[in-house]
This record gives C-alpha cells, sequence and structure tokens, in this order.
C-alpha cells in the first residue's frame, strides 16, 4: 500500500488587494459603471418624491424645491448627473457588442448601430432643454 503524505496541498492564490479596482483603467472604468447604478437609482427616487411633492399641492411641491436648494443636494446631484450621463453613454456604446450589425452580408461600424441611440437621447435633451427654457 502507497504511502500518501498527511497534508493537502493548497492551490496557488495571489494576493488580491482591496483596492484591485485601482491598478489599471479598465478595471476603474468597470467599476464606475457598475456603481453609476445606484445614482440612476437615486434620480428615480428624487424624480418619485417630485412627483408625490407635486401632487400633494403647492405647499409640498415648494417644500420639496426648498429641499433641492440646500449645497449638499446641489452637490449630490451634479456629481449623480455626471455617473448618470457615464452610465447613459457607456449603456449605448454596448449595443454594437449585442446587436447582428450585418447589411449584405458584411459587418457594419460600430458608430452606425450606437449613433441612432445617441441621435435619440440628444433630440430628447434639447426637446426638454426648450420646455425648461420657455419656448414651447
Amino acid at each position: 500500500m502507497p504511502q500518501y503524505p498527511q497534508y493537502q496541498l493548497k492551490a496557488y492564490r495571489p494576493r488580491m488587494s482591496a483596492y484591485w479596482y485601482l491598478d489599471q483603467w479598465h478595471y476603474l472604468r468597470y467599476a464606475l459603471r457598475e456603481s453609476s447604478s445606484f445614482f440612476v437609482a437615486w434620480f428615480c427616487v428624487v424624480t418619485l418624491v417630485q412627483i408625490a411633492a407635486l401632487s400633494a399641492g403647492p405647499t409640498h411641491y415648494a417644500h420639496f424645491q426648498a429641499l433641492m436648494k440646500y449645497p449638499a443636494m446641489i452637490v449630490i446631484n451634479v456629481v449623480a448627473l455626471g455617473f448618470f450621463l457615464l452610465h447613459a453613454f457607456t449603456w449605448f456604446n454596448l449595443v454594437p457588442r449585442v446587436v447582428v450589425r450585418q447589411v449584405l452580408g458584411k459587418p457594419t461600424p460600430n458608430i452606425l448601430s450606437s449613433a441612432p441611440n445617441f441621435m435619440v437621447w440628444f433630440g430628447a435633451s434639447v426637446i426638454v432643454a426648450l420646455f425648461i427654457l420657455g419656448v414651447f
């Protein structure tokens, strides 16, 4: 009967820092893109609270507007807007990776798949800006 060692060999596991995503840019970009979903949720909650305050009456909406004028809320919303734009931009850039893009049997450039999304986004932004500015 063969003799076996009394211990088990352990698999090699390299030590990984808790800040592994700071080592390379594509790791950091991945972490930022994934964490941007929290800020998208923040905007959804703020929008729902705004709609609830608007439906509750003018005094509730005035309180909501006063809350939004605090400097801390302005900073949070500006940071959230930056992450929201990052989220939308990276989402639209993922479209060419998941859509079958062939015309006459040849693959089309990535820009032809993502450009319609950016054009609709730009058009909707212009329309909203015109409403805010009071043109319509």
